[in-house]
């Protein structure tokens, strides 16, 4: 098959994340992949795997989009493309109109990342839709409410996760801890997100400063980049840290391309999100034997069945009581880490997304 994924995103995080394994992994099946892309995004080098005349700049700076779908289709009938499959909300439309333009030979294929629900009158803009893929069964729910259901299907997010063996994973801890002057023996809390206030970093740093009354050797680390302009929550957040005296607690790195490490020498991997779809980090975390505790959003209940690693919402000091359980027994938490590790493996897996992905397609 010929297959024109869209994604009109600047940044990159877990619906990215997401676009390029799928690209990568219906290359690697056989199928002519293409992707489009806007012109000033900060992730093409990810796409590498994919050659120079397979990659295509759009711009899409809005939901309508009428020049960009003539493109679109334009390079639909050029290509003989057999799928449009469009990730971001405002690249829907032009990719429903590309579609229509090619007169029924392109399918049109929407996936679905966030909880947020769409406006009523996609029903009737995007009437053209084959599927609308939900990346778990919170969005799915959501996506009823705008397409009939036969027209939405659920296929979870999926990761490829490398296991580290005992002596790896020991090896990395202490590679991660040297690098950045922690040391081995004090317990370390992380998150890994962008910094925006939906992620709840601000309820870790209130954690924080009640976890260090009771523990006062912890030290905590937040990864992730405030993509705005003024980065307003990025200083609000340091000076928070600053106003409780926790500035040498604290590690902050913009980004980690390979969490590998990272993982490894985290004690608690902590999801504080307001609202999440799935959590790709979270998964991540999982699937690397991390003990997580997370905040009950849809996503936190799809991966974690062990409601004992869930606290609620936007509730610091339930958050700081369950981050303080997991240092006082580390070994229960660990091993109930490595029960996780082995279910999301089994659940999640990337080569099972990318199969029901390309069965979806098969099907149109």
């Amino acid at each position: 098959m010929r297959i024109l994924q869209i994604s009109s995103s600047r940044t990159y995080g877990g619906g990215e994340r997401h676009f390029v394994d799928l690209c990568r992994g219906l290359s690697n099946a056989g199928h002519d992949v293409y992707a489009a892309v806007r012109p000033t995004n900060v992730w093409e080098a990810k796409l590498d795997f994919l050659p120079p005349d397979r990659r295509f700049h759009i711009s899409i700076r809005n939901s309508i989009g009428i020049l960009s779908a003539s493109r679109l289709a334009a390079f639909a009938r050029e290509n003989e493309i057999d799928i449009i499959h469009a990730h971001v909300a405002r690249d829907y439309i032009p990719a429903s109109i590309a579609c229509a333009l090619t007169r029924g030979r392109t399918k049109f294929v929407l996936t679905r990342h966030v909880m947020f629900p769409l406006k009523a009158f996609n029903r009737l803009a995007l009437k053209n839709l084959s599927k609308a893929i939900a990346v778990s069964s919170g969005v799915e729910t959501t996506l009823y409410s705008v397409f009939p259901k036969h027209k939405v299907v659920l296929i979870n997010n999926g990761i490829d996760a490398h296991t580290l063996n005992g002596e790896e994973q020991a090896r990395a801890r202490q590679e991660f801890r040297d690098l950045h002057g922690i040391p081995l023996d004090v317990p370390l809390i992380g998150t890994i997100g962008e910094l925006i206030p939906l992620k709840g970093q601000s309820d870790l740093v209130l954690a924080a400063h009640e976890v260090v009354k009771q523990f006062p050797e912890a030290r905590f680390a937040i990864i992730g980049r405030d993509n705005t302009i003024d980065q307003r929550y990025r200083r609000e957040l340091k000076r928070m840290v600053k106003v409780f005296a926790l500035e040498d607690r604290f590690l902050w790195l913009d980004w980690v391309e390979d969490t590998t490490e990272l993982l490894a020498a985290l004690d608690i991997f902590v999801s504080a999100s307001h609202t999440e779809s799935f959590g790709m980090a979270m998964l991540e975390a999982l699937a690397a034997a991390t003990p997580v505790i997370a905040t009950d959003t849809d996503g936190a209940r799809e991966l974690i069945e062990d409601a004992s690693c869930r606290v609620p919402v936007n509730a610091p000091v339930a958050l700081a009581k369950k981050i303080a359980e997991f240092i006082a027994d580390p070994d229960d938490y660990r091993r109930r880490a490595e029960e996780h590790s082995r279910d999301v493996r089994l659940r999640f897996s990337l080569d099972r997304m990318v199969k029901e992905t390309e069965q979806l397609y098969k099907d149109l």
